[in-house]
């Protein structure tokens, strides 16, 4: 769903680094060489993020909101 706030194995901060590293896996970077820019060194931090699937998108339609 939403990228987690923090690595669920060493517990570092990695959900900041997110949109810098969709831009540049987007724009055509490999995402092994996009892990590294955005400072992201440690296996257990790297596997947060490719093992990751964004379903934002897919489930906001049929979230309600409160009137």
């Amino acid at each position: 769903m939403i990228i987690p706030i923090r690595c669920f194995s060493c517990g570092a901060v990695i959900a900041h680094k997110w949109e810098e590293f969709t831009e540049l896996t987007i724009s055509g970077i490999e995402m092994a060489d996009a892990l590294d820019k955005v400072g992201l060194m440690r296996y257990c931090c790297r596997r947060m993020y490719v093992g990751h699937i964004d379903l934002i998108t897919e489930t906001a339609p049929f979230s309600t909101s409160i009137q």
